[in-house]
């Protein structure tokens, strides 16, 4: 009798971890346990304000990312060993702006151009910028629109003898010492003619140790098509939209700084509260150009130093 007994005892603990393994399984299916993971990451090696801001870099070869203060718009300066690569160029009115920014660090030419994606406020400057210095390779996606913007940019190219190039996701370049790659990049299609966001040509660039992924104005809808690696350093996608950066996105990136390149007071409510939420959440850093002008971000590949002008 005790051993019936203590056979039936078995039977029962048996159906109980089927049980709790059918439940577990649909929690994770339902999102539960998945969203718990999820909530319960936390930066790679969370640094303060003030250790960002006083950080002693060491050596010659220090890497310089300008994110340039141009409004409700983006413009990025990345300067390594003496080569230059620029992530779009703010508004139309932005122009002549960003080329004085430009000039004022001695650069005459630019080794790599980025329009990220055919919106005003990416390419509104690069007709100025191409206009008015030596350029090497020049990035676009294969998405073209029929607005006086994009053919301002166009024209610029032509009048320099110069070819626009579409990257496919996964190429690699180089800019002096830094290691870039292409992580997305849209292509034309009927989707992408109504929301020219989903075009976003987006950057990962490596120096050492530390790592910065240049988001352009990608949208969740863009995010979920891949995976992605721990990034030090996030220029966030959209302005700080809801419409990008999302949990899941975040959870893989983890970031210790983000910059946001946003206008102050804009009539779009960017950046959106719920995305600073996730941010500040994971313990993340953030910079906005709004509240600080013109973000300047130096490395020598083991650690970030970040300031303002």
């Amino acid at each position: 009798m005790a051993r019936k007994k203590k056979k039936v005892k078995q039977i029962e603990a048996i159906i109980g971890i089927i049980v709790l393994a059918i439940l577990t399984l649909g929690a994770f299916q339902s999102g539960e346990i998945q969203n718990y993971f999820l909530k319960s990451k936390k930066v790679v090696n969370p640094i303060t304000a003030e250790e960002s801001q006083n950080v002693v870099l060491e050596g010659e070869d220090i890497l310089q990312i300008h994110f340039f203060d141009v409004g409700q718009a983006d413009s990025i300066l990345l300067i390594s060993d003496g080569k230059t690569m620029l992530i779009d160029a703010g508004n139309n009115e932005d122009g002549d702006l960003i080329v004085s920014n430009i000039k004022d660090l001695g650069i005459t030419k630019l080794d790599y151009v980025v329009g990220t994606h055919p919106h005003e406020d990416h390419i509104g400057g690069l007709d100025d910028v191409i206009s008015n210095f030596k350029i090497g390779t020049i990035y676009m996606p294969k998405v073209q629109t029929n607005t006086k913007t994009f053919e301002d940019v166009i024209d610029a190219i032509s009048n320099k003898n110069l070819q626009v190039t579409t990257p496919k996701q996964n190429d690699k370049f180089i800019v002096g010492k830094v290691e870039c790659e292409i992580m997305l990049v849209g292509e034309q299609t009927k989707e992408v003619e109504e929301n020219l966001n989903l075009s976003s040509i987006v950057i990962r660039a490596t120096y050492k140790e530390q790592s910065y992924l240049f988001m352009a104005d990608a949208e969740e809808q863009n995010e979920v098509t891949r995976t992605w690696e721990q990034t030090n350093v996030l220029k966030v996608g959209h302005h700080g939209s809801d419409t990008s950066t999302s949990t899941t996105f975040l959870n893989q990136v983890l970031p210790q700084i983000a910059i946001i390149s946003v206008g102050k007071d804009n009539s779009y409510n960017h950046p959106n509260q719920t995305t600073l939420n996730k941010l500040s959440k994971l313990g993340t850093l953030i910079y906005r150009t709004d509240e600080k002008g013109n973000i300047l971000i130096e490395s020598d590949g083991i650690q970030n130093k970040v300031s303002f002008y």
